[in-house]
């Protein structure tokens, strides 16, 4: 199976990470996974004050400092997984991502909000529910 996996850094993905060690069926050498990131775009005009090498260097560090951990805790379980770092809105690029990397099934941790907060401030997982035409596991 082929396996994305969405991390932010974030509380939710240690637990998305938890609950994949106790199914087996998710977490297994055969299958195949893709870490991905998204950090968010640097407005325009911040952007432009302090230059496109400083705004590059930043979204490379803020990604690493979130795969670094989740790789090396899958290589601790003898899963070797791709990276993937991208800037824009997340619910769109995981979505994208998913679709056209064909892959087999999304994984991500869900911060749970509920509805009237998304209503309000939207959700990823939302987005990501509406859009992905890959099924979604999402872990809360």
């Amino acid at each position: 199976m082929k396996i994305l996996l969405a991390v932010d850094g974030s509380e939710y993905t240690k637990k998305m990470l938890a609950y994949m060690v106790t199914h087996s069926e998710l977490f297994s050498p055969s299958n195949s996974y893709t870490l991905l990131t998204v950090q968010s775009q640097i407005p325009p005009r911040a952007r432009s004050a302090v230059g496109k090498e400083i705004v590059d260097d930043y979204h490379r560090e803020e990604s690493e400092r979130v795969l670094a951990p989740v790789d090396a805790f899958l290589e601790r379980h003898g899963i070797q997984a791709k990276s993937m770092a991208k800037v824009g809105h997340a619910g769109e690029i995981i979505s994208k991502t998913a679709d056209s990397g064909k892959f087999d099934l999304v994984v991500m941790g869900s911060h749970g909000h509920g509805t009237l907060a998304n209503l309000v401030m939207g959700s990823v997982a939302t987005q990501v529910l509406a859009h992905c035409k890959v099924p979604l596991l999402l872990v809360r």
